[in-house]
């Protein structure tokens, strides 16, 4: 790690390492402490590498697929640079001081902006949708508490009707995001279970 200057202001010079080669096109980075006291510039080089490190490794997790982890990775990526994840339509109402102080943070060059500090800064990483069966998923960690002191079968027990309602309702509407599922799907799925019931014989409580 060195600390030369740079203008007439102090700046860190450190090779990018290679774990981040994939996301980092530089070989070498120039971060401005925005000092020209050697010692307040010792003082600011750690905490400012350490800061770059957590965008560059919340890059790596936005370079994703998996719409949930991207959207995590945007949003740790705006922290690490010193801002809140907001929504495009929310980043568009900020003061104009607040908004040229997130485009000046975007990385990259004037031609070619970093499409990732684009998307966590300015708000464009597309927020993920919750599917059904996803939804379940979510459901085990926020009743964690309701599980608190039973055994394996209890559990068992305790969750397997849950499984069984989302595998019917996935069977007959799909695995639709929450926000997709309409009056008829419910509908669909009321009239399945009338038909379930009549046909097999079972009483009207297996339906709840």
């Amino acid at each position: 790690m060195a600390i030369k200057k740079r203008g007439k202001t102090l700046s860190l010079y450190r090779r990018v390492p290679k774990r981040y080669a994939s996301i980092e096109p530089r070989k070498f980075i120039w971060l401005a402490l925005h000092t020209d006291s050697p010692s307040t510039a010792e003082r600011k080089a750690g905490p400012a590498w350490d800061a770059l490190i957590a965008a560059w490794e919340a890059k790596l997790a936005g370079d994703t697929s998996d719409a949930e982890q991207g959207f995590a990775a945007a949003r740790e990526l705006a922290a690490a640079r010193g801002f809140r994840y907001l929504r495009a339509d929310q980043v568009a109402k900020l003061p104009r001081d607040e908004l040229l102080d997130r485009i000046a943070a975007v990385g990259g060059t004037d031609t070619e902006p970093d499409v990732r500090d684009a998307e966590a800064l300015l708000g464009a990483s597309p927020e993920p949708q919750i599917t059904v069966s996803r939804a379940l998923e979510l459901y085990w960690g926020l009743t964690a508490d309701q599980l608190r002191g039973k055994n394996n079968d209890q559990v068992r027990r305790w969750k397997n009707p849950r499984i069984k309602a989302i595998n019917n309702f996935v069977a007959v509407v799909g695995d639709k995001a929450l926000a997709d599922i309409t009056g008829d799907d419910m509908l669909d799925f009321r009239g399945w279970w009338l038909e379930k019931i009549e046909a097999q014989g079972l009483s009207p409580n297996s339906a709840n």
